[in-house]
């Protein structure tokens, strides 16, 4: 379903008289309070296709209604998130799960709802059907040339889907690993990924990027031939400049310091960008912000700070997207509030004092460095965020205004109470 824009703004007119005082009470305080709001409203998230879905378990997966069935039905659906939160002007595609086959109509339908397409991923973690070589011990690793030439060739076929949707760089996250020791040779097991992305790499066009993801286990729980944030940057280095580092916020183990990892490819120039999600004990894909919020404000004070160290646009010099997983919540919901957490942990990252934090670290000063972070951290700067989004043309509360819509009892109407998305 498409979202009227003047229901909407019926929404925001009866929310005004509250935001604006709220708005009216932070603002007082807020330097350069114009640039901050501008950029708010450049920032967007993309919205990975296989999140619109309910996710699963491996113990099941307990499908919710008027799920899309269709490509073009994931497509209204990211239409409908950026109608309400003006956040959202990209999607991201998985293939197999949503080849595209007519590529200028899906490029229409999403240009109807103002959309684009950001990265788009590979899939060698399953198999599928008619597949003629197993990935089951890994592919792009794999001790069978045939396996990772067919890896290969998958690559290369997602990288010609996503020239034809307007994209400009592809995400590989490997499943390949081992599950006990003495099961493969991590030397060669390397050696035969670099060999099997730098194949990828050569047919990369010119203005494309490749992005290689990290995890430090599952599904393998021994070992992962990309575990860490080191053995991507290494492959990204060797691979060359069109090569860079993606941070999943659940993959790493527990306690990672991920804004010093942040902090420190932000600094070598390898930093692709994010899958946002949260995490209580692993890779959970938990909504954004709902379990670590203060980690995520830590990550975009270090985003913010490297990013402008080195002059880049916050909005688009790096990627940004969500990749979440789950199968409680109703997907859209959980996707809106991933997105306002996100724009809140940027805004208070926008709100550091920097000149005071630098000063502060440059006299050893912990005490006053704490109180800089945290002065930031606690300002309620809900209104902030609704102000951008409301200047862009959204609502103030998407997700009092997908629910006073009533926009999946809508969907269910139309596509039926027990539809299956495809994909995870």
């Amino acid at each position: 379903m498409q979202i009227e824009k003047y229901k909407i703004d019926e929404l925001n007119h009866q929310a005004s008289s509250k935001h604006e005082r709220a708005f009216e009470y932070v603002a007082a305080d807020v330097k350069d309070l114009e640039s901050v709001l501008a950029k708010l409203e450049a920032f967007n998230v993309a919205i990975p296709s296989w999140a619109l879905g309910t996710g699963g378990t491996r113990f099941g997966r307990f499908s919710g209604g008027g799920e899309p069935r269709s490509l073009e039905e994931k497509i209204e659906d990211v239409g409908a998130i950026q109608a309400l939160n003006k956040s959202s002007n990209s999607i991201s595609l998985h293939i197999p799960w949503d080849i595209p086959s007519n590529a200028d109509a899906i490029k229409a339908a999403a240009a109807h709802h103002g959309l684009r397409f950001d990265a788009v991923n590979s899939n060698t973690f399953q198999d599928q059907k008619d597949q003629q070589h197993s990935f089951k011990y890994g592919s792009l690793h794999h001790v069978d040339k045939a396996v990772r030439k067919q890896a290969v060739e998958h690559n290369i076929e997602v990288i010609k889907y996503g020239v034809e949707l307007g994209s400009n760089a592809l995400s590989v996250w490997l499943a390949d690993g081992s599950n006990f020791p003495g099961q493969l040779n991590f030397r060669g097991a390397f050696q035969n990924t670099l060999e099997s992305l730098q194949e990828i790499y050569e047919a990369l066009p010119d203005d494309w990027k490749v992005w290689v993801e990290y995890k430090p286990y599952e599904p393998n729980f021994y070992s992962t031939t990309i575990g860490d944030w080191g053995q991507s940057l290494l492959l990204a280095n060797k691979l060359g400049p069109k090569a860079s580092t993606l941070v999943d916020l659940g993959h790493h183990l527990p306690n990672t310091n991920i804004e010093q990892i942040v902090s420190l490819l932000l600094m070598e120039g390898k930093l692709a960008g994010f899958h946002f999600n949260d995490s209580k004990y692993g890779d959970d894909d938990l909504t954004v912000g709902s379990i670590n919020p203060y980690q995520l404000f830590l990550i975009f004070n270090e985003l913010v700070e490297g990013m402008d160290a080195r002059g880049m646009t916050h909005a688009t010099d790096i990627g940004w997207m969500i990749d979440a997983s789950h199968n409680l919540k109703d997907p859209i919901e959980d996707l809106l509030q991933s997105v306002e957490a996100i724009k809140i942990a940027y805004a208070q990252a926008l709100l550091v004092d920097t000149a005071a934090l630098k000063a502060a670290q440059a006299a050893n000063d912990a005490v006053q460095a704490q109180e800089i972070l945290q002065a930031a951290y606690r300002t309620d700067v809900r209104s902030l965020v609704a102000e951008a989004r409301l200047r862009a043309g959204g609502a103030i509360n998407p997700l009092a205004a997908y629910r006073s819509l009533d926009v999946r009892g809508n969907l269910i109407k139309e596509r039926g109470a027990k539809t299956v998305a495809t994909g995870l």
